[in-house]
């Protein structure tokens, strides 16, 4: 029996091959091949842009391609699975959105979502906006919110998906309004949005990178913003507590996670390119005229954004009866 040379190396030191091999993976020098960025969703959505955006002042930090993969399905819990089960090596991480914080509440997943997972960095903070197609005959959200009184549960919206975190955003808005509106999900905010443009659906929550474009080309009016304040970037939206539904406050988000037990170096390595990224003069000259900050921060600030927002719509899954998609 012939033995490589790694062996002989390892019988002579009196050391387990297995260990050398080890050694020897974990010598090489981060990143030495190509990043995978999974997208639980599919293209077109806030999500998919911001990582995009990002992975390609990433892939320059780095020295490496950085390629995004979507894997849409299941309100984002299928690609989410995937990169989770991943190995911990730094070269499959995931970009998530609220939707990571709503699905503890509807699905038996796979994983637990803060212990299976290493958080790196939260990257963007934003507002979600209400549009309408201009069929719909409301120029404000109070009328809106009147025309649904008048025909309860006729009117359409738009989500990312069953049980995803636009449906919720949503229904807490209904909730809070108490009125009621036909839900229709698809998969992923793209495909919402395209029916929205195209009047098959009469309204829909969206990222402002999402939705401000066709705002912006009169294809859609925008009626209020979910954000606490009004956003630097459009002054002229009201918020929707303004806009008559008191108590009403959600911000969207972005970040990145790796899979749990990701070596500490290796954290350290994408928190620090990271925070630089979301910081960069050209990155934020492309996002904040779409309404989208920059975010940062530790990876210890973003798991404890993820444990309180689990909190926070564990109650609102209940108190609207939603249900998970199939």
């Amino acid at each position: 029996m012939q033995l490589t040379r790694r062996q002989v190396c390892a019988a002579t030191l009196g050391l387990p091959a297995s260990l050398l091999v080890d050694q020897s993976r974990a010598q090489m020098p981060y990143p030495s091949k190509t990043v995978r960025i999974i997208v639980p969703f599919a293209p077109g959505g806030g999500t998919d842009f911001s990582a995009r955006v990002f992975s390609a002042k990433l892939s320059e930090r780095l020295g490496q391609p950085v390629v995004v993969e979507n894997r849409p399905g299941a309100a984002s819990t299928l690609g989410t699975a995937y990169a989770v089960n991943a190995p911990p090596d730094g070269y499959t991480l995931l970009v998530i959105s609220g939707s990571y914080v709503v699905n503890p509440s509807l699905y038996k997943l796979s994983f637990d979502p803060i212990r299976d997972v290493t958080p790196i960095v939260q990257l963007t903070e934003s507002g979600y906006v209400l549009a309408v197609h201009p069929k719909v005959p409301a120029q404000t959200l109070g009328d809106l919110i009147e025309l649904m009184r008048k025909r309860p549960g006729e009117i359409t919206y738009a989500s990312s998906g069953q049980g995803g975190h636009l449906q919720v955003v949503t229904e807490y808005m209904l909730g809070l309004a108490k009125v009621t509106a036909k839900h229709i999900p698809y998969r992923g905010t793209g495909p919402g949005v395209a029916d929205l443009l195209a009047g098959t659906v009469d309204m829909m929550f969206g990222g402002t990178e999402a939705i401000m474009q066709h705002v912006a080309a009169g294809k859609l009016r925008v009626l209020a913003v979910g954000t606490p304040k009004r956003l630097a970037a459009y002054p002229d939206i009201p918020t929707v507590e303004e806009a008559g539904v008191p108590g009403y406050e959600v911000v969207a988000w972005h970040g990145m996670l790796g899979p749990r037990n990701l070596p500490p170096e290796i954290v350290a390595t994408l928190s620090r390119h990271m925070n630089a990224v979301v910081r960069d003069k050209e990155i934020n000259e492309r996002i904040r005229p779409q309404g989208v900050d920059g975010a940062g921060g530790t990876p210890e600030q973003f798991r404890d954004l993820l444990k309180a927002e689990i909190d926070r719509y564990a109650k609102v899954v209940r108190d609207a009866r939603i249900k998970a998609g199939e």
